[in-house]
């Protein structure tokens, strides 16, 4: 899917480029800064580790860059469309179409299964054979005899597989992963990781990882360093 889209030119250079961003909040009688001039960009196809201790403003970036948030100062531009420029439903219409997203707590729907649950972003971007492609996106994370379990029902591993396969589905060119290991013992965390890298290679997705743990930045291909706030050189 991701190759497809690389031959035809629809991905290209930067995905995203971040310039000077900031964002403070209220705190008492004054403001509480916590991201200062952060600038970067990643290019198609990259895979990018975002790493810092806890507080460091790592979550609150991934935010801005998904725009569920939006910044002080200073702008995000995703596949070229600057999101301070879009209101909520363009700048939902622009994740629903170009991101995809992998939480630490896996943030699956408890009343749907797990192929309701894949099926949610594809239906949601009105994509024809929705069931089909979830069906083989659960296929391929090895939950083929689980496509009716609901979460509950789940281990903490599947239903991080039913997360992979929820973003990956709908072929984004980005995918945004926030310590998706945080909640996974040692060894499960190991397999979804595998999974994770395999599949982004596999889709030829671009990649920004979110995490504390510096092994798995290593994995990436580059690394920035976040700390109170201020991306280190």
């Amino acid at each position: 899917m991701g190759s497809d889209k690389a031959a035809s030119g629809e991905v290209s250079g930067a995905v995203i480029d971040v310039v000077q961003l900031g964002k403070d909040v209220p705190s008492g009688d004054g403001r509480l800064t916590i991201l200062h001039d952060i600038s970067f960009s990643v290019s198609a196809g990259e895979a990018v580790a975002i790493v810092g201790a806890s507080g460091s403003g790592k979550s609150t970036l991934l935010g801005l860059m998904a725009g569920l948030d939006l910044a002080t100062t200073g702008t995000v531009s995703l596949g070229g469309q600057d999101l301070q420029r879009l209101d909520e439903d363009g700048r939902a219409e622009l994740r629903g179409r170009l991101l995809g997203f992998v939480f630490q707590s896996f943030q699956l729907l408890p009343a749907l299964t797990a192929l309701e649950n894949t099926m949610l972003p594809l239906e949601l971007a009105g994509r024809s054979e929705a069931r089909k492609t979830a069906k083989a996106m659960l296929d391929r994370v090895g939950l083929s005899a689980r496509l009716d379990h609901y979460p509950k029902h789940l281990s903490g591993g599947e239903q991080q597989r039913v997360a992979l396969a929820r973003a990956f589905a709908p072929g984004p060119q980005l995918l945004l992963a926030d310590e998706p290991t945080g909640n996974l013992d040692v060894a499960t965390g190991a397999q979804v990781i595998d999974l994770m890298f395999a599949m982004n290679a596999e889709m030829g997705t671009t990649l920004i990882l979110v995490t504390h743990d510096e092994a798995l930045a290593r994995r990436c291909g580059r690394t920035l360093r976040l700390a109170a706030g201020r991306l280190l050189a």
